[in-house]
């Protein structure tokens, strides 16, 4: 793993990590609250199908300089710096949970440079028309979010506060959490014991304007979403299938929030096919 930082022209520092290889890129956009580190358990398979892991950490984790306001189109500018500075003119992107609306962000705001795009788990704009936003959310979810969405001192309010989020994790995830995925444990420890401004940002930014549509993505999208997940309900995956013209939705049965990691394999493998059909 190569890790580097970018020095962007607003006087940030923007930390990221690259595989190498000769591959086609994919960007992994890592949920909240984790840093950036692309995905262990998906290495060796990546490189089977000619695809390099590249990463950020977004602003507020890791080594990356945080940026108080910063929308999802904003990451995406961040992410292109990147690109740009590695030399690749087109890239894929992929992520889960909060990094699944990273993902979408990149797809609609980058037409151009994006070829596909696999979102786990990601929310729905809060804006989306016709969505119960928090409909199926667990408490811990709905109160983080809902101090995200009444601006930056209610979520650092609620930062201050006594308030332990539970993830309520379903035997589903505690399997998924005990065999390969126990890497997990590797990105959400550095990011829980470094400082909370990542996590809050995310929560902002996922309840304010994106700055960017899903629905413009041009790119072929699929998403993945267990029908038991409580964290982001299945809900938020139909409405964009619903409303992104390039989308595929694949619902997983029995799968909640972090179980549904085990089907990324299916998604990298799904990548690699678009990309070969569009070389």
């Amino acid at each position: 793993m190569n890790e580097s930082s970018l020095a962007l022209a607003d006087g940030r520092t923007l930390h990221y990590y690259d595989l190498g290889g000769s591959g086609f890129p994919v960007f992994w956009h890592h949920g909240t609250t984790n840093i950036g580190t692309p995905p262990a358990p998906l290495y060796s398979l990546a490189a089977r199908l000619g695809l390099r892991w590249v990463s950020i950490d977004r602003p507020g984790y890791g080594g990356s300089t945080r940026q108080v306001g910063r929308t999802i189109a904003d990451t995406a500018a961040d992410v292109l710096a990147v690109a740009d500075a590695l030399g690749f003119e087109r890239f894929a992107v992929m992520g889960q949970s909060g990094g699944g609306m990273y993902t979408l962000g990149c797809a609609a705001a980058l037409p151009s440079r994006v070829a596909a795009a696999v979102s786990l788990s990601g929310p729905a704009p809060f804006s989306a028309e016709g969505l119960d936003w928090y409909a199926g959310m667990i408490p811990s979810t709905r109160i983080s979010m809902s101090a995200g969405a009444a601006g930056l001192e209610a979520r650092e309010e609620l930062e201050a506060s006594s308030f332990e989020y539970d993830m309520e994790l379903t035997e589903a995830d505690i399997a998924t959490l005990s065999g390969e995925w126990s890497w997990f444990g590797e990105v959400v420890r550095p990011a829980m014991e470094g400082d909370p401004g990542g996590g809050i940002d995310d929560d902002i930014a996922s309840t304010h304007p994106w700055g960017c549509d899903p629905r413009d993505i041009t790119a072929p999208l699929l998403l993945i979403h267990g029908d038991k997940d409580q964290v982001i309900p299945v809900s938020h995956g139909k409405w964009l299938a619903a409303h992104c013209p390039t989308a595929e939705l694949r619902v997983k049965d029995g799968e909640s929030h972090i179980s549904i990691i085990t089907h990324a394999a299916e998604g990298l493998e799904w990548l690699a096919e678009q990309v070969r059909l569009r070389a």
